[in-house]
């Protein structure tokens, strides 16, 4: 089984378009996004839009319940700053970002074995916790315990890694952060998403991680950042990918 999973677009249409369209070409059973469709561009609306035409399952990510509550006005829209990314979010995108659940769980079978694969966005405990490639070893398996995950996959960082932790049984535990689709902050300016194939291997590891990374047009999206109210240096983060 080949399971596909994204994160972090933040509103870029480029690289979400050059996502889909690898996606597509790839044999691939499943397809889930860890959260932040929106903020830091201006292409919020027809991101959620292809997401629902798609029927893309999706969490919530820090970003996409910043629009809870907020109220747009006339003025708020002209107005520059960080928070047009949100005021741009007309009101059908707005509601299905309010029922995106904070965690999705994924329950297979291997070998007669469960596998329990569990997508948080920051963490399962907290949206905005960030679960790093260096963060303690024994705090991780006490998050992946409390939601019983064999694999606890991430985003929220922009940093893609894939981390094996052995448990104290010897079981081999995975982490992997899925990076950024539209906003990378590794200094690798393309995008990512990752690939996980799950395979019966007798007692070998029965799972995969491949990060797929793709080339967009980057200024198109800087220079749409440009000429908005939003801030010139959220382009300059993508150029750099910082």
């Amino acid at each position: 089984m080949k399971i596909a999973l994204f994160s972090d677009i933040h509103a870029n249409l480029p690289a979400f378009e050059e996502m889909l369209t690898d996606l597509d070409s790839r044999p691939i059973d499943a397809v889930y996004c860890l959260g932040d469709l929106v903020g830091y561009n201006v292409w919020p609306n027809e991101i959620i839009a292809e997401m629902q035409r798609r029927k893309v399952p999706c969490i919530a990510g820090n970003h996409d319940v910043k629009v809870n509550g907020l109220v747009t006005t006339d003025a708020s829209l002209k107005e520059p700053g960080k928070k047009h990314a949100y005021h741009i979010i007309e009101g059908p995108g707005r509601k299905y970002l309010s029922t995106l659940p904070a965690y999705i769980r994924l329950e297979y079978s291997l070998d007669g074995k469960p596998l329990n694969i569990v997508l948080a966005h920051g963490s399962t405990r907290s949206i905005d916790e960030y679960v790093l490639i260096d963060t303690d070893e024994d705090y991780v398996l006490e998050l992946m315990q409390e939601t019983n995950a064999d694999v606890l996959c991430v985003g929220h960082s922009h940093k893609p890694y894939h981390r094996v932790i052995v448990d104290e049984k010897g079981n081999k535990k995975h982490v992997v952060n899925t990076g950024s689709v539209g906003k990378p902050k590794d200094g690798n300016s393309k995008g990512c998403y990752v690939l996980l194939t799950i395979e019966p291997n007798g007692n070998s590891d029965p799972l995969s991680v491949e990060f797929i990374r793709l080339d967009y047009d980057i200024e198109k999206a800087a220079k749409a950042i440009e000429d908005s109210p939003l801030p010139n240096e959220f382009a300059e983060m993508l150029r750099q990918a910082k």
